[in-house]
């Protein structure tokens, strides 16, 4: 099974977005968290809808993002939250979800959010990206002391490439997250394969 998880972007996709989610469905990451942070939530949902058609039967793990009236309603089996907003959530809304992430940026974030239920984190940035320029990366030391400290899986963002992403599953990271590439490669495909070496 495939340890890369795509997150999506639209405004970075050069093509029709749907169309760039067919792809990535063939393409068979483990996951994909749709991630579309300028939407308000009733585009959220007509989007995030077309979207679980398109991943329903692929193998491919749908994760919703930030709007949990909107997972709760499409029945979705996957939510991912700022870690503020997972905190101050009532449990009542977090609980059904198979998986529930929230985006870290350090130990005690992990800490925090597994003290909520999370079944998964994601950590970042790791390396200087695109969509944080001038933001250093916390670098491998620190993913390392967070995956050996975390008792739940850490997913790493931030600057992963089929370059350094062995680097990173070496430091302790379950998974590798991209975003700009998926929503720009000419060939998702390869994208993958490459990113799982």
């Amino acid at each position: 099974m495939s340890d890369v998880v795509c997150v999506t972007s639209s405004a970075l996709c050069g093509e029709g977005f749907f169309e760039r989610l067919k792809r990535i469905a063939e393409s068979r990451p483990y996951a994909v968290i749709l991630r579309e942070k300028q939407l308000g939530e009733e585009e959220y949902f007509r989007l995030a809808e077309r979207a679980m058609g398109i991943f329903e039967d692929s193998g491919v793990k749908l994760i919703l993002h930030k709007f949990i009236a909107v997972a709760r309603s499409l029945g979705a089996k996957g939510l991912h939250l700022p870690l503020g907003e997972l905190l101050s959530a009532p449990e009542s809304e977090l609980s059904g979800f198979e998986m529930l992430g929230a985006s870290c940026h350090s130990l005690n974030d992990i800490l925090a959010a597994e003290s909520v239920g999370c079944t998964y984190v994601t950590l970042g940035n790791i390396f200087e990206t695109q969509c944080k320029r001038g933001l250093e990366g916390k670098g491998l030391d620190f993913l390392r002391e967070c995956c050996n400290k975390s008792h739940v899986p850490v997913w790493a963002i931030g600057g992963i490439s089929p370059e350094n992403a062995a680097e990173v599953r070496a430091a302790g990271a379950a998974r590798v997250c991209v975003m700009g590439a998926f929503m720009k490669s000419p060939d998702v495909g390869a994208l993958v394969r490459s990113l799982e070496r």
